[in-house]
């Protein structure tokens, strides 16, 4: 990339390429830090009102904990559990001072140092798509998710600079067999990416081979390889009010040696919660705060982050809504009650729409700006979502990129300098009534760093863009991402790293991977 090229974005260190389409430009690998004042439509008596509630939910009517470790665990803890079923009843008291014991900041530390991610506080990172069973480009359409496919938007996750975080399989890979799958997924992750990598808690077998492959991948010995926040796994409660066994079993294992949790309930309203979104809001806090409660008892301080995924359903069809205003108010009100508790909050990027078009930018820009608004840590499906997370699609993955870029650019502290320079009254003087600014000076010294340049959006004017083909968004995303696939290096791994990994992934395969039921 060129010196004035570089200047042009703004000071940009990342990678520009052009094959047929417009060049990726990026901004530098960062965690932003959210520059802007949140968003609270709930006052101080609204505030404790969902608390009161949801610690209400806590005492009086209980969560199902599927798993009779977690539930010995709670007992021994003073909890009020069912002898003749699941039900786990909590002081209120308790669980405010078992969620006191989790930090409201931490940072977890990837095989390369360079990509570490904090969470917490302003710092907002962004997550892949993760976990669609389809996938989707303009060229091959709508098809169930393979390792190709697998790999082509780990590359793209690798390559973007405004995604922090390897999450979930951006697309189910269901060409391997789900005994062994983990084991290929996760060396393709650690191998093709070196960013903080995600773990499903989807048995006991999965979770402890990712946390083995995680570590070799690190090249450190186990104690100092868990002396920190390394890798985390993501669960959701079953709701209405439940936790799962293997959901429980994988965040219980990664509670004991340290690692971080976020625990997401997935609540709709008017199907798996109340209908209104105050009710939806409460409901999922009491889920999320029982089980961070939980993995407090077992090892206090283990990093976790709650999480919100409260939406709506249809009335009219019952299919998932995503990016509604009940969508954005209630991540504002869960973003809220987050800080009340101390906690680092999960959001999600998510819409409807089933192909990369209007509906899906609207749907994804509504997610993207609640989360700015919610102060959100952590934004899952940042890149990529579609058809309410059934498709992983390549030109949105794009898409959405360019969005995120354009909202890291927005949190730069320049563009509310006020200082004599940034409030330019020479050059206003200069210019007068009667000039332009084109010209003068203040102008020719920044104008190469002044304003954010896309890599995607089209500013020509209709002619222009006309007598160049028309192409439309979409297009020009196909164009960006086979580029980038064209001309994609995988980061470095040590050889004696790289073999030690598959060498497990061997053994493992050959005494037969992970069961398939729980």
């Amino acid at each position: 990339m060129s010196d004035r090229k570089s200047r042009r974005t703004g000071g940009r260190a990342g990678n520009t390429r052009r094959a047929g389409g417009p060049a990726i430009e990026q901004l530098p690998f960062r965690v932003p830090l959210n520059t802007d004042r949140p968003t609270e439509p709930l006052d101080d008596s609204g505030v404790q009102a969902v608390h009161d509630a949801a610690t209400t939910i806590l005492e009086d009517i209980g969560i199902e904990f599927l798993n009779a470790e977690a539930k010995e665990i709670l007992r021994k803890a003073g909890c009020t559990v069912a002898s003749d079923g699941f039900n786990v009843r909590m002081d209120r008291a308790w669980v405010m001072e078992m969620i006191a014991k989790a930090p409201a900041q931490f940072t977890i530390t990837p095989r390369n140092p360079e990509r570490a991610v904090t969470l917490g506080g302003r710092h907002m990172a962004f997550v892949n798509v993760s976990s669609p069973p389809n996938v989707m480009d303009l060229d091959r359409g709508r098809r169930v998710g393979d390792m190709e496919s697998f790999t082509d938007l780990l590359k793209l996750t690798q390559y973007f600079n405004c995604i922090h975080v390897a999450g979930g399989y951006p697309v189910e890979p269901v060409d391997v067999h789900a005994s062994i799958r983990h084991l290929d997924c996760l060396y393709e992750k650690l191998t093709l990416t070196d960013k903080v990598v995600h773990a499903y808690s989807l048995g006991s077998e999965r979770v402890e081979d990712v946390l083995e492959m995680a570590r070799i991948a690190s090249g450190l010995p186990e104690a100092e390889f868990f002396s920190q926040p390394r890798l985390y796994t993501n669960i959701n409660s079953s709701s209405p009010l439940k936790h799962d066994w293997p959901m429980l079993d994988g965040a219980m294992r990664f509670a004991r040696r340290g690692q971080p949790v976020v625990v997401t309930p997935f609540t709709l309203a008017g199907a798996m919660a109340p209908v209104t979104m105050a009710g939806a809001v409460v409901q999922s806090l009491a889920e999320g705060l029982a089980a961070i409660a939980l993995l407090q008892v077992i090892n206090p301080g283990t990093p976790c982050v709650l999480g919100t995924f409260t939406s709506n359903v249809d009335m009219k069809t019952g299919a998932p809504a995503f990016g509604t205003p009940e969508y954005m108010r209630a991540t504002q009100m869960t973003g809220q009650m987050a800080r009340f508790y101390g906690l680092p909050l999960r959001a999600s990027n998510a819409c409807a729409a089933n192909v990369p078009d209007g509906q899906a930018m609207w749907e994804s820009a509504n997610s993207l700006w609640s989360a700015v608004q919610s102060g959100v840590n952590m934004v899952y499906h940042a890149a990529g979502w579609l058809e309410g997370g059934l498709i992983a699609s390549y030109e949105k993955f794009v898409m959405d990129c360019e969005v995120i870029q354009q909202i890291e650019r927005y949190f730069d502290p320049v563009l509310t300098d006020t200082s004599p320079e940034s409030l330019a009254l020479d050059a206003i003087r200069e210019v007068g009534p009667n000039g332009h600014f084109f010209g003068c000076d203040h102008t020719q010294a920044r104008y190469e760093t002044a304003f954010y340049a896309p890599f995607l959006s089209d500013w020509r004017n209709y002619e222009a863009w006309a007598v160049d083909g028309s192409v439309w968004t979409s297009e020009r995303a196909n164009r960006a991402w086979k580029a980038i696939l064209a001309d994609y290096t995988p980061p470095p791994m040590d050889d004696a790293v790289r073999e030690e990994l598959q060498g497990f992934v061997a053994r493992r395969k050959s005494e037969g991977g992970a069961p398939t039921d729980f």
